[in-house]
């Protein structure tokens, strides 16, 4: 095989895949969020010091490398200006300490969180697992975060643009705090969304995280209609979305479609992670010595892939064309991104799939779909949409 071109050795992507790929093939080795904590640390320093000249050339030249501007993937939904289709899935940036970089790695925006009212450790590590044959992760973090008024401060020192002024679009993943009794729920969710609703451009309320107890039962249309109606009460109440489970029922699916449609939601994000083990029950992690069966979480990553898919056309089926949709899930090429938004998604988001092919995936996926749209005479990703075309 050819040595790989200086080029591409020392772009960012192939920076990433010499230092950490060989720590991404494998299980153990260092703790994937002793990992995670490590890169966050080193993005909130970026972000916070992105206007000193040695700190703006790196991300100038990240932004170089790993942007790309063509007008036929920009879309305004929901009243939010989208740059590109390709967005950061929350779970990875809880706190927003990156806020103010993230479009320079080629996204067109960024979810951050899930944050919730009251600051909390979350569960007892070890809460997140590497599988790297499967290219999947399977965590239990239970919505560890600072708490929302921490939040709005970390925000608040990144000196960012206004909504609507933004290079990336920024959305707020909104979780019920875990000392919070279900039934007080919508106040909870309502506490943090006053709170951070001048700094998001949408937000999302959180149902369906599978490691808070009891917080999938907000799925249920009467508890979930319960909370839309007390946040959309809120003055300034930004777009209002909605993240589902992949574990849910057909009907159930078609059951929020309608609920999203009477309450007049701004879109569905389709799916969280599965408590699924889509034929992996038997597959040992190392760190625990018991199987996946034996093991609480959620699984995201590749196998997520078909049920997230399926999920996300029942749910485009149900509520028909209006309603945006956004696919998140075993999203790890261009090709998954494209089957999604022919499937219905007008936007599609990264996170399992971003940690083990790195940072160039995302100008990959982009310039795939700029490929698609080419060879089926698209004129814009708009029209891609729901048109069922399959990859070539």
């Amino acid at each position: 095989m050819a040595e790989p071109s200086p080029a591409k050795v020392y772009s960012t992507g192939g920076l990433y895949r010499r230092w950490l790929g060989p720590i991404l093939a494998n299980d153990q080795g260092l703790d994937p969020e002793q990992l995670t904590q490590a890169a966050l640390s080193a993005l909130s320093q970026t972000s916070l010091r992105r206007d000193w000249p040695g700190v703006s050339a790196v991300l100038a030249a990240i932004a170089l490398d790993l942007q790309r501007h063509d007008l036929r993937l920009e879309q305004v939904l929901f009243g939010c200006r989208f740059r590109n289709p390709v967005g950061l899935a929350a779970g990875f940036d809880k706190n927003g300490v990156a806020a103010s970089i993230w479009d320079r790695f080629g996204f067109g925006f960024a979810e951050l969180g899930t944050v919730t009212w009251h600051g909390q450790k979350g569960n007892p590590r070890p809460r997140l697992f590497r599988l790297a044959a499967e290219q999947a992760a399977l965590n239990r973090m239970g919505f560890n975060n600072n708490g929302a008024e921490v939040m709005r401060r970390t925000l608040m020192k990144q000196a960012l643009p206004s909504p609507g002024q933004r290079p990336a679009v920024l959305g707020l993943n909104l979780g019920k705090s875990r000392i919070t009794p279900l039934e007080q729920a919508p106040d909870d969710y309502a506490l943090s969304l006053e709170l951070l609703a001048p700094l998001a451009d949408y937000a999302v309320i959180n149902v369906s995280s599978p490691n808070t107890p009891g917080l999938r039962d907000l799925q249920d249309a009467s508890q979930l209609r319960r909370l839309v109606e007390r946040l959309r009460r809120l003055p300034g109440c930004p777009p209002l979305l909605v993240k589902i489970a992949p574990d849910l029922e057909d009907d159930a699916i078609d059951g929020l479609a309608r609920l999203a449609y009477e309450e007049g939601l701004a879109g569905v994000i389709a799916v969280n992670t599965s408590l699924d083990r889509f034929g992996l029950d038997g597959r040992v992690l190392p760190k625990t010595g018991r199987s996946l069966a034996e093991e609480a979480g959620g699984l995201s990553g590749a196998p997520l892939r078909q049920r997230a898919l399926e999920v996300l056309r029942r749910l485009r089926a149900s509520a028909g064309p209006a309603l945006p949709l956004i696919g998140v899930g075993g999203i790890d090429s261009p090709e998954a991104a494209w089957e999604r938004i022919s499937a219905g998604a007008s936007l599609v988001q990264l996170y399992t799939g971003w940690i083990f092919k790195g940072p160039d995936l995302v100008p990959h996926i982009l310039d795939g779909l700029i490929g698609q749209l080419d060879r089926h005479g698209f004129r814009h990703v708009s029209e891609a949409v729901g048109s069922g075309v399959p990859w070539q």
